[in-house]
């Protein structure tokens, strides 16, 4: 069972929304090209594919309203960085993009009870895929 605190009035789906703007915000302040959000696929959904200096970038948005359960980062478990990397496997394959240069990115989002930003950290190379 995971722990969530939803004392914020806030349903999943909104938070997920608030986060994810906040996100891209900051990514195009931060020099980023976004090319797809909420790209999905048969594995599931990447949350933002964004382009960097001419690096493909694969960025896993987690959103919290509090930090009580440990930081949003925390939710970027082993198991969710292999399903990312497979995420990423398929959208790279279905371009004929494998030669690409890519990375893994998170954003860190957690936000007031009112649904506004508190804080925001963006984590380059936020893990390495095993080889």
């Amino acid at each position: 069972m995971r722990a969530y605190d939803n004392s914020s009035g806030v349903n999943r789906k909104e938070l997920g929304a608030i986060g994810e703007e906040a996100a891209v915000k900051l990514l195009l302040r931060s020099g980023y090209k976004i090319r797809h959000r909420n790209f999905r696929c048969p594995f599931g959904e990447l949350d933002l594919v964004a382009e960097e200096r001419g690096t493909l970038v694969f960025i896993e948005v987690k959103t919290r309203t509090t930090s009580k359960f440990g930081g949003p980062l925390e939710a970027v478990s082993p198991a969710k960085q292999r399903r990312l990397v497979r995420l990423a496997t398929y959208y790279l394959k279905g371009r004929r993009m494998l030669d690409r240069p890519c990375r893994f990115d998170a954003v860190s989002v957690v936000v007031t009870p009112a649904g506004r930003d508190q804080s925001i950290e963006l984590i380059r190379n936020a893990f390495v895929p095993d080889k």
